[in-house]
C-alpha cells in the first residue's frame, strides 16, 4: 500500500544524516539499514517511497493508543505554551494529575509515583527503593526477562543483551520462571508447571539466603522474552513467598501495563499487588519520554523522615505529563483498554490459532490483549526453534526471510529471536487487525519453506 505523495529525494537526505550521524541502539552500526519514515497516523506509518506499512509491533510496543492521537498532540501543545519545563522540587498542576490518574489504576496501596524518564530508569529507582528500605542488596530476576539497558537494570535482564555488561557483582541472581511450553521444569500442565517453578524458586532462595534478599523482580508477562502468560497461581505464590520472607515484590509493567493486556495493568488479572510497580511505554504511548514507579505506602513510609538518594532532572517533565494525562483521558474516554480485551478475545486470538493449525512453523500461539507471540518452530513435534537461540547471521535466516515477507506485504513486525509477537495499538480496529493477521497468514509461508 502507498501514500499519496512519496518523496524519495527528502528520503534519501534523511538517511543520509541518518548514516553520517546518528549512532543507533542495539546495533553494528555499518550493518544497518534504517527506514526514513516520513509520517504516521493511528495504526500505520509510512515512508518517502510512499509505502504504507500496518504497525504490528506498535514501534516498541509502546505507541498503545496509536500515532499522533489528536488530544495527545494538542495537550503537548497546549503544555508548551504555558509551561515547557520546571525542575521536579516544584509542585505543578499537571505533575500532581498526572500522578493520581495513575495512582488510579494502580491496584492496592500503590499511591505515591516517582517519574522517570523511561522503564530502564524506572527499574533502577525500584531496585534502590528495595535495597534501601530492607537493608539487603540482592535482587531475583528470570532469565527470560528483559528489564532495561541502564547499570542494573541491564544485569537484572536475562535475555543476550546482558552478557557484555554484565559485571556478575551486581547482586543479582537469576532464576527460572514458569513457561510450560518449553518447560526446565519438565511439566505436563499449568497447575505442575506452577507448583514446580515455585518450588524452584524456593529452593533458589534458601541456598541464596532469604536475609540476603532485597526484592524479587518480575515482567508481569515477560514481553520480548516471549509474552509468557503466567500460570494461574504463579504470582499470587511469589507474591506469598515474598512476604514469608520479608522480600520486597517488584511488578514491572512498562510493556504490559495501561491496556496492552486488555486491563489498566496486567496485574490485574492475577489479583495480585506488588510493592513496586514499574511503568513507561503505553502511560503516555511514548509521545514525550515517561516512566515511573508507583509505591506502596509501606515504602514510601521509609523516606518520610530519610531523603531518598535518587532523582533525574527530568523527573514529572511537565510536557510529558500532559501527555500522559491527555492519554489517561482518552483512553477512559474512548474505552480503549477494553478494545484491547475484546480486540484480542474475538478476533486476534482466534485467528492467530487457525493460523497456526495451517502453517507447520506455528508451534504455539499465546497471549492476551493486544500483547500476542507465536512461537516458530522446525518441527512441531519436537518444538525445536525455526533458529537457534540468540542466532544471527546466516542462521537468522529464516527469521530475517519471514521479516522481509511481512514488511513486503504492508506488515511492520516485531521479531525476536525465534517469535514473532502480535503488538498492534490497543486502538486497532477489527478492519486493521484482520488486515494485518492476513498479511502474516501469508509471510509465514516464508517460515514454512524451513520446517522439517
Amino acid at each position: 500500500m502507498t501514500t499519496k505523495h512519496p518523496d524519495p529525494a527528502a528520503g534519501a537526505a534523511v538517511k543520509a544524516a541518518d548514516r553520517a550521524h546518528v549512532f543507533h541502539s542495539w546495533s553494528a552500526q555499518g550493518l544497518i539499514d534504517p527506514l526514513p519514515v516520513a509520517g504516521a497516523e493511528g495504526s500505520y506509518f509510512w515512508d518517502y517511497d510512499g509505502n504504507r506499512y500496518l504497525d504490528f509491533s506498535s514501534q516498541l510496543v509502546n505507541t498503545n493508543i496509536g500515532h499522533q492521537h489528536p488530544k495527545v498532540v494538542a495537550a503537548v501543545q497546549e503544555q508548551a505554551a504555558k509551561l515547557c519545563t520546571i525542575a521536579p522540587g516544584f509542585a505543578v498542576d499537571v505533575r500532581s494529575e498526572a500522578a493520581r490518574l495513575i495512582a488510579e489504576r494502580t491496584p492496592g496501596d500503590l499511591d505515591k509515583i516517582f517519574f522517570t524518564n523511561g522503564g530502564a530508569e524506572a527499574v533502577e529507582n525500584a531496585v534502590r527503593m528495595a535495597r534501601l528500605h530492607t537493608g539487603r542488596a540482592k535482587v531475583l530476576s528470570t532469565y527470560r526477562s528483559y528489564h532495561g539497558a541502564t547499570a542494573a537494570a541491564i544485569n537484572l535482564t536475562g535475555d543476550p543483551r546482558r552478557w557484555p555488561s554484565d559485571t556478575a557483582s551486581a547482586g543479582v541472581v537469576h532464576f527460572w520462571g514458569p513457561f510450560l511450553y518449553r518447560s526446565p521444569f519438565h511439566a505436563e500442565n499449568e497447575a505442575q508447571e506452577c507448583e514446580r517453578a515455585l518450588a524452584h524458586l524456593e529452593e533458589t532462595i534458601a541456598f541464596e539466603g532469604p536475609q540476603s534478599i532485597a526484592a524479587i523482580i518480575l515482567e508481569t508477562v515477560p514481553g520480548t522474552a516471549g509474552i509468557m502468560v503466567p500460570p494461574p497461581g504463579y504470582l499470587a505464590g511469589v507474591r506469598e513467598i515474598c512476604d514469608r520472607h520479608g522480600i520486597v515484590f517488584i511488578l514491572d509493567e512498562v510493556m504490559a501495563g495501561f491496556g496492552r493486556t486488555g486491563r489498566w495493568f496486567a496485574a490485574d488479572h492475577f489479583g495480585v499487588t506488588p510493592d513496586l510497580l514499574t511503568f513507561a511505554k503505553g502511560v503516555n504511548s511514548g509521545y514525550v519520554p515517561l516512566g515511573g514507579v508507583a509505591i506502596s505506602a509501606e515504602i514510601a513510609a521509609t523516606f518520610d523522615q530519610r531523603p531518598y538518594p535518587g532523582g533525574l532532572t527530568y523527573s514529572g517533565h511537565p510536557l510529558a505529563c500532559a501527555s500522559a494525562v491527555a492519554t489517561l483521558g482518552a483512553m477512559a474516554e474512548e474505552r480503549i483498554v477494553e478494545n484491547a480485551a475484546e480486540i484480542g478475545e474475538t478476533v486476534i486470538g482466534p485467528a492467530l490459532r487457525a493460523i497456526a493449525e495451517r502453517h507447520p512453523s506455528v508451534g504455539e500461539v499465546r497471549g492476551m490483549g493486544v500483547f500476542w507471540a507465536l512461537d516458530l518452530v522446525k518441527n512441531k513435534e519436537t518444538r525445536e526453534p525455526l533458529v537457534p537461540y540468540n542466532a544471527s547471521g546466516a542462521a537468522n535466516a529464516p527469521m530475517a526471510e519471514f521479516a522481509a515477507a511481512c514488511k513486503r506485504g504492508g506488515l511492520w513486525p516485531f521479531v525476536n529471536m525465534n517469535r514473532t509477537h502480535v503488538v498492534p495499538p490497543c486502538t486497532v480496529t477489527e478492519a486493521e487487525a484482520k488486515e494485518g493477521l492476513a498479511a502474516l497468514d501469508e509471510a509465514l509461508t516464508a517460515a514454512d519453506a524451513h520446517t522439517v
